[in-house]
């Protein structure tokens, strides 16, 4: 399925919504990906977006509070990886999400101090201290259960006026957007043309096609390694795992093969690229 966003209309309406209510909201796609329709975050997400690892830890929030999604209708609250206050709600197409309506950031209307060593006990990572980041916590605005069951309600019959509006549709994936997400979902394991082939249900000989069309005229193979190369580069940036654990963990198991095929991608050795990337950081 793929998902097709108004980007223009979502983006007068919730900047609309954010200008009457100071609360923003957001559309993530159903994987969870931000579909950026907005770029500013408040001082506290800002500093921590501005990191690798932060960032990195956002992203995979924004994934995880999709995938446990669990209440019956309506919005779920919860509180991200830094201990702020949002909430998530899917937007279905029939019984699948076709994209889910979240909002945040916020605190709830216990005291601020106990919300901040909340906040505090899971920001040991912070380059410098959580302490750097008190300021910005408090500058957060605080919302009664009151309030944000109104905000809610508002927010849901918004969500039935964009699926009135069509501002969010359904259409079938081509077979090229198949294989792309395909190896996006599935670079870390054992493949080969038949293995994707079968998974696919796309002939070898047009899969073979495919590939040198999302390629530029190179094999599946090479674009498998592509795709395995790229997530090795942001887990030598983002993290400080050995280079064979990177390896192992984009599919790779021979720590020479992994060497050999990152420096003919990139032009460096893993070791060298992890070097530069952080000096010239």
């Amino acid at each position: 399925m793929n998902i097709l966003f108004d980007q223009e209309q979502l983006l007068g309406l919730l900047s609309n919504l954010y200008a009457l209510t100071g609360i923003a909201a957001n559309i993530l796609d159903p994987q969870g990906q931000d579909i950026n329709l907005f770029e500013g975050h408040p001082p506290f997400c800002k500093a921590i977006n501005e990191l690798p690892e932060g960032h990195a830890r956002c992203v995979a929030c924004d994934a995880w509070k999709v995938k446990n999604y669990s209440a019956s209708r309506g919005f779920q609250f919860y509180r991200c990886h830094a201990g702020i206050c949002e909430a998530v709600m899917p937007l279905y197409d029939k019984r699948s999400p076709l994209a889910y309506l979240v909002f945040g950031c916020f605190l709830d209307d216990t005291p601020m101090e106990e919300q901040w060593e909340h906040s505090r006990a899971r920001l040991d990572w912070y380059p410098g201290g959580a302490e750097a980041l008190k300021p910005a916590f408090f500058r957060f605005r605080q919302y009664s259960s009151k309030d944000l069951r109104a905000y809610s309600e508002l927010l849901e019959a918004l969500a039935a006026y964009i699926q009135l509006k069509g501002m969010i549709q359904a259409t079938e994936r081509t077979d090229l957007q198949k294989l792309e997400l395909y190896l996006d979902q599935h670079y870390m394991e054992k493949l080969s043309l038949e293995i994707i082939s079968g998974e696919l249900h796309i002939g070898r000989t047009k899969l073979c096609r495919l590939a040198k069309e999302l390629s530029g005229g190179q094999t599946l193979s090479h674009l498998i390694a592509q795709r395995r190369i790229s997530a090795a580069k942001t887990l030598l940036i983002q993290s400080d795992l050995p280079i064979s654990s990177v390896a192992e963990a984009v599919g790779i198991s021979d720590y020479n093969y992994f060497s050999r095929i990152f420096r003919s991608i990139t032009g460096l050795t893993p070791r060298d690229f992890r070097k530069k990337w952080r000096h010239d950081l």
